[in-house]
């Protein structure tokens, strides 16, 4: 899946993916130089949330923490829905659902 990066984020990458050894497409690359694994995100992932005293916390995590994220800023249902990958609008409906802290600035006006 591919993502959005903005301006200086993309040009970053790109820098860094032409200076690398490898020649793989893939950003992230493990210790022997191929694309990380699902096993290998998710390991990484859930040391990192140890590491912090952190538990429950899975690559999924990181997935649901955006769309809430994107849904508290205001974006638009379908902007988030193809973000995430999501086909169906109603898995995507429910991080609107949830973000009652958008009507805030309704109240403030």
């Amino acid at each position: 899946m591919e993502q959005p990066i903005p301006g200086d984020e993309l040009r970053a990458v790109k820098q860094y993916l032409r200076q690398r050894d490898s020649k793989l497409s893939w950003l992230f690359l493990s210790e022997r130089g191929q694309p990380l694994t699902r096993q290998s995100v998710s390991y990484i992932v859930s040391t990192a949330a140890e590491r912090a005293g952190l538990e429950w916390v899975h690559p999924h995590t990181l997935r649901h923490s955006c769309g809430f994220y994107l849904a508290n800023q205001g974006y638009d249902l379908r902007l988030i829905q193809d973000y995430l990958g999501h086909r169906d609008p109603k898995h995507t409906a429910h991080y609107t659902r949830v973000a009652g802290v958008r009507f805030e600035r309704l109240w403030k006006s």
